[in-house]
């Protein structure tokens, strides 16, 4: 016993991606993608305080968040939608790419979901110019008649201030993302991946998932339900 721990552990003293205070490198990945789930939970808190701000809101005032959804455009909140979802197929297969020791794949793959994020952004910022230019823009650009309601033009920015803060918010986390796909690129061209170290692609894709995760809770709560309510 004593000479087979200490032939392993000899073995992962040879492989320089084992950092010093893991015994293996199975246990190195197992506390990466732990510390990375603890994060996400962070994350899940943070984002869950605004859904349920929205939620007491919504309920408080139907009529004025009603009013307002119509200027929700579903057709580019549809079309991020299926970029992100497209985007997790693709870091997936980035994950799975740098698990086998494809590093061509890896990279090709890691760019192709890059450009999903920045489409995702690019996407976000038409929106955000057309709220601009139709004054709806809480507090900065904001017509107080609004809509020819007056009645509801306080209240409904509520709504938008929920929307800005929400979808901004994500945008954020969405910049992170590909910013953190940049740095895992250079790595991959780097060589620095292998089918036996693999890890910071397996928690980068953790994270990436999760971005797309909150949006697919989004898109529901800002886009279809107000549209339902307001053809309703």
């Amino acid at each position: 016993m004593a000479d087979s721990h200490g032939v392993v552990a000899e073995h992962a003293e040879h492989n320089p991606n084992l950092r010093h205070h893991f015994d293996t490198m199975a246990q190195q990945f197992d506390s990466a993608t732990l510390g990375m789930w603890v994060f996400l939970l962070t994350e899940i808190m943070f984002f869950g305080g605004m859904f349920g701000a929205y939620t007491v809101y919504r309920s408080m005032y139907p009529e004025a968040f009603a009013s307002t959804s119509k200027h929700m455009d579903a057709f580019w909140g549809g079309l991020n939608t299926a970029v992100l979802i497209v985007s997790s197929l693709t870091m997936a297969l980035a994950v799975r790419a740098a698990r086998l020791g494809q590093q061509k794949n890896l990279q090709i793959l890691l760019v192709l979901t890059m450009i999903f994020g920045l489409a995702f952004l690019g996407v976000k910022a038409i929106e955000y110019h057309a709220h601009w230019v139709e004054h709806m823009v809480p507090y900065w650009n904001w017509d107080p008649n609004y809509d020819g309601q007056p009645q509801y033009a306080h209240n409904a920015q509520i709504l938008f201030c929920f929307y800005f803060f929400m979808t901004g918010f994500h945008a954020l986390h969405m910049i992170v993302g590909v910013s953190l796909m940049l740095v895992i690129l250079m790595m991959a061209r780097r060589g620095a991946f292998n089918a036996e170290y693999f890890t910071p692609v397996e928690i980068s894709g953790l994270y990436w998932h999760f971005v797309d995760i909150v949006w697919i809770f989004l898109f529901p709560l800002l886009y279809l339900i107000g549209l339902h309510q307001h053809t309703t």
